[in-house]
């Protein structure tokens, strides 16, 4: 039997949840800006359906939450299930021709811009830690560095892929380690959550908020965006002699 987490996840302080939830509002407007740059000028629903599907995925992930399917913490695991289906659409995207010739001509300006948003996700992380909602080892005062991919972001959209200013080489190496520290952190969520609990401190799982509304979000939502930018701009940097800039 799993322990019963804690804290109570329905006394988390308004001002996390509504910045995160502005958080993910920032990561569909950043693929929404990418999707339509692409469309623009064409008769195609492309950005509406993208929109659409991606709200629809919010909306389904969230009732889910809701009626506590996350928190069954039994085999299988849920979560990691949902996690892993986000994950393998991204990575079948890229199979099919159509579909990666119109993901090269997605901005990847603004495919590295929108890592910015790391830095309030790491915030909303110390603020969960500091009131128990996750361990401490998976903030910014641990062992969780992803914070420096956002800080660094907008340098590296300015002088290594502007359109003023290009250093492909750079950009290819930033990816990738930004890209390395993302899954430094998402390993290391995984292992503290209850599904592994009696690998985690005392015995109790570390990582409680993320099968909660809106934190759910980040794994269902937010870091495969992240993910998928990076997988993105890592196509366009290796194999696109012209990435599109802006």
């Amino acid at each position: 039997m799993h322990p019963d987490p804690s804290p109570n996840m329905e006394n988390i302080p308004a001002y996390i949840s509504g910045t995160f939830l502005a958080i993910v509002a920032a990561a569909v407007g950043f693929i929404f800006y990418a999707v339509n740059f692409v469309a623009a000028g064409r008769r195609n629903f492309t950005p509406t359906i993208i929109l659409t599907l991606l709200c629809v995925w919010i909306f389904l992930v969230s009732i889910l939450t809701f009626n506590g399917f996350f928190q069954d913490f039994s085999s299988p695991p849920r979560l990691m299930i949902f996690v892993g289906v986000t994950v393998l659409s991204i990575l079948v995207l890229l199979i099919y021709k159509k579909t990666r010739t119109f993901l090269n001509k997605m901005p990847i300006t603004t495919l590295t811009y929108i890592h910015i948003i790391r830095v309030p996700v790491e915030m909303v992380l110390l603020w969960l830690g500091i009131i128990g909602a996750v361990g401490m080892e998976l903030t910014f005062e641990g062992s969780n560095f992803d914070i420096i991919s956002g800080i660094t972001a907008p340098f590296v959209g300015v002088f290594m892929i502007g359109s003023r200013s290009k250093n492909r080489i750079g950009a290819i190496i930033w990816n990738f380690a930004a890209l390395a520290l993302l899954i430094n952190i998402v390993v290391r969520a995984v292992s503290y959550t209850p599904y592994f609990y009696e690998y985690t401190l005392g015995g109790q799982p570390q990582n409680i908020a993320v099968f909660y509304f809106p934190f759910v979000l980040l794994p269902t939502l937010v870091v495969p965006i992240v993910f998928f930018c990076h997988i993105v701009s890592l196509n366009q940097l290796l194999f696109v002699k012209e990435p599109s800039q802006f």
